[in-house]
């Protein structure tokens, strides 16, 4: 017989010394900045509020002509004023690229696979698998098949069964590999650092638009390749290229998203579907929301997929009926409202490609693209034992292969680009500064240690609310602001030297700080912020201005800033270079002396949402901003 073991987990069964230490109680000090002011989701409730009435509605037309006016000037704005924003932007788009083809592996029957790579930009090399009949129609349909976040990338599974069920159906099918998956899984591909583009005015759009657009060229170019017939599928990460190339490229005839994107205004009220960078850059809902780009389908042909129970993101109960109330109007102006289908899986229900959403697509594939074929059967045909190992579908890439990180250093090398024109009429523009009126109201107050605190909101023009502790030992000789970049539960060491120097502290949270955060969601929320028109470093300059005012007019003096941390250090940099007279002397640590530090640091939009915003390493760099914090004009 076996022996038996009996593993005690308990505490008491470890030595002492393997014991983990209680946490200590926090001192008098900390306990009052841990302090919570404000109610637990207000944060949460005030960014919804704030974002979702700036969201563009659909407008309301009545004929066709109205539509397409209104549809042509959507499009160009979106690719103008969003996708190729920037100079160099435009050189990529309109950059002569090359296709590279290599070695043909065997399929199943009826098909082989061609492995080949193209630039997305010159010296960004996607690779990709070119699943193709072995015979082919004169007029062949063509099919591009996007994948999402799944680290497999173009080798996942349900992917290749897919295009091999399209192969065998005689439409050539491009598997392409996305940026940061698969083959294209490195550190500079990691879609938050896109944004360090954006730090450099060139839109961090632009190369994933261009991977989808050149992909399409690459399947065109086919011989025989039928115009007519260009499908785009894909799911989450892949549902939202299938939406954004389908709507803004109308060479896209038959649209098929799964799971993949949801309305601007669904996203502000549902957390789960804020989505990352890509999916929410600067501006873009300042001139169109996802919703117009579902109705820009009209005239072609759409499926839109969504699952019931969704375990990651779009659950189709609030992300499918918003999509189908904008598109439904336009396609029926357009004669053709059965051209607009919709699809909810139910089995499994979760986030999927799985076989239920492929055959609803091989079912559009039929009715639109083989309409008077009988013989065309929707049904799946088993190919699993045709199914590759990532490593045999590995296409070779060159050793100096171009990536995002690689792209935004290279923009940012010679900015900013004219240091004399850094006006602070320039910087209220870039970072979209908010003067906010303070009202406020105490909320409590304790005393702990011999300090005293009295806890303040601070309600800014009716918009964002500001927890402020105001701190005090006897009698103070002066005021000074706190602002932490881990927030004010963080800064208990600093804030003791001040108060043991005879200072009242303003221990102050602003925007996507300490009790104005919604955990890893924070900055999502900042990237919806920017994606309405405003910008996270304007909103927190302007709480620190309009709290350093409330603080003169409250207390008689105006109080010195101490910032621990970069972020905080830069949006109180702003926050005096825009308003010098009101905000007092900054004392920062842990300071950066040059924006140029964000990009060599390669930090990442999702550890310092503030920092990223657009064109501000375009027009200035500390050195400027410190100059217009010390001008008083």
């Amino acid at each position: 017989m076996k022996p038996t073991f009996i593993l005690l987990l308990g505490a008491l069964s470890l030595p002492l010394w393997a014991q983990k230490p209680a946490p200590a109680a926090p001192t008098g000090l900390e306990a009052l900045l841990q302090h919570a002011i404000l109610p637990k989701d207000l944060f949460l409730t005030e960014v919804q509020g704030y974002c979702e009435p700036k969201v563009p509605r659909m407008p309301k037309v009545t004929t066709l002509e109205e539509w397409k006016a209104i549809e042509n000037q959507t499009r160009r704005d979106v690719l103008d004023k969003i996708v190729f924003r920037g100079a160099l932007a435009q050189q990529w788009r309109d950059a002569k690229t090359k296709v590279e083809w290599f070695d043909t592996l065997e399929g199943g029957e009826g098909y082989h696979i061609k492995k080949l790579r193209y630039e997305a930009l010159p010296g960004l090399w996607i690779p990709a698998l070119l699943y193709q009949p072995d015979k082919p129609a004169a007029r062949m349909p063509v099919h591009l098949a996007v994948n999402g976040h799944d680290g497999n990338g173009k080798a996942a599974p349900y992917k290749q069964i897919r295009c091999i069920n399209l192969a065998k159906r005689g439409i050539a099918s491009l598997n392409v590999e996305w940026l940061g998956m698969g083959q294209l899984r490195t550190d500079g591909f990691v879609h938050t650092r896109m944004n360090q583009l954006d730090l450099c005015g060139v839109s961090g759009l632009a190369p994933f638009y261009l991977a989808m657009s050149r992909a399409l060229d690459v399947l065109l170019a086919l011989p025989g390749a039928d115009s007519a017939r260009v499908a785009v599928s894909g799911l989450s990460g892949g549902g939202w290229q299938t939406i954004i190339i389908s709507s803004l490229d109308p060479r896209v005839t038959l649209c098929n998203p799964v799971a993949g994107y949801s309305s601007f205004r669904t996203r502000a009220q549902f957390p789960t579907d804020l989505g990352d960078s890509e999916q929410t850059p600067n501006d873009l809902a300042t001139v169109a929301d996802y919703t117009h780009l579902t109705a820009m389908l009209g005239g072609r042909a759409a499926l839109l997929t969504f699952n019931a129970k969704d375990n990651c993101c779009f659950a189709s109960d609030h992300a499918l009926q918003p999509l189908l109330d904008a598109a439904q109007p336009i396609f029926k102006l357009h004669g053709h409202p059965e051209r607009l289908r919709s699809h909810e899986n139910f089995d499994p229900g979760t986030h999927n490609y799985e076989i239920d959403n492929r055959q609803a697509f091989y079912r559009m594939i039929g009715d639109t693209f083989f309409a008077n074929d009988a013989s065309f059967n929707p049904t799946e045909i088993p190919c699993e034992k045709e199914v590759k190992e990532k490593a045999e579908l590995d296409v070779p890439l060159p050793a100096d292969n171009l990536d995002v990180h690689q792209l935004a250093v290279a923009a940012g090398k010679d900015l900013p680009r004219d240091p004399a024109k850094a006006t602070r009429g320039k910087l209220g523009e870039i970072v979209k500064y908010k003067t906010f009126t303070a009202a406020a109201t105490q909320a409590g107050e304790e005393t702990r240690d011999g300090t005293k605190a009295v806890f303040w909101k601070l309600r800014l023009s009716d918009t964002w609310t500001v927890p402020v502790v105001e701190l005090t030992r006897g009698d103070a000789k002066g005021t000074a602001i706190v602002i932490a970049d881990q927030g004010r539960k963080a800064a208990a060491k600093d804030i003791e030297a001040l108060l043991a120097s005879g200072q009242r502290v303003l221990a102050v949270d602003p925007f996507a700080f300490g009790e104005l955060t919604a955990g890893g969601r924070t900055y999502l929320y900042a990237l919806l912020v920017a994606a309405v028109g405003d910008r996270a470093l304007g909103i927190e300059a302007g709480q620190i201005a309009a709290v350093s005012r409330w603080g003169a007019e409250q207390f008689g003096s105006k109080a010195a800033v101490q910032t621990i941390g970069t972020r905080s250090s830069l949006a109180a940099l702003v926050a005096r270079a825009m308003e010098p007279k009101q905000v007092g002397e900054l004392l920062p640590s842990e300071h950066i002396e040059s924006l140029h530090g964000i990009l060599l640091n390669n930090w990442t939009v999702a550890d310092k949402p503030e920092m990223f915003c657009f064109g501000l390493l375009e027009s200035f760099d500390v050195p400027q901003l410190k100059a217009l914090a010390q001008k008083r004009d």
